[in-house]
């Protein structure tokens, strides 16, 4: 049972996809961070100081006691998170799609490229010294 395991984890498939996975986590980072901290807060300004992460519906208002603090929360429809959620998604394909274009590109590239001519067999080989020797005769 354990080599069976071991051999399933040693897989070059296995250890390709858990790279990417953790390739893809700390890509998933930085693009949320591209987005939240270099594209949102430009278009927010010009969109009149609109802060995404801060846009939302009331579906019902938050209750408070006499004390003034908050007996129940308030209900919020986030669609600014889910704004966000989706430039992130935009922004991770369009990298996603960039990188495999450049990729299909180098792909095509190495096809185009002419094939190394072929090393002569060993019989041609042999053929190539016979004609060499009559000619020095």
């Amino acid at each position: 049972m354990w080599k069976e395991f071991k051999s399933f984890i040693m897989r070059g498939n296995v250890l390709e996809l858990a790279t990417a996975v953790i390739i893809a986590g700390a890509f998933g980072a930085v693009v949320a961070s591209f987005t939240n901290d270099i594209i949102l807060p430009p278009l927010g300004l010009l969109l009149g100081g609109v802060d995404f992460s801060q846009l939302a519906y009331t579906l019902q208002a938050a209750e408070t006691g006499a004390d003034g603090a908050v007996v129940k929360e308030a209900v919020l429809l986030r669609y600014g998170a889910f704004l966000q959620s989706i430039i992130d998604f935009l922004i991770i394909a369009f990298a996603i799609f960039m990188v495999m274009k450049a990729y299909s590109n180098a792909q095509k590239k190495k096809e185009e490229a002419p094939a190394a001519p072929a090393e002569p067999s060993a019989q041609e080989k042999l053929l190539m010294e016979i004609r060499d020797l009559l000619k020095k005769k």
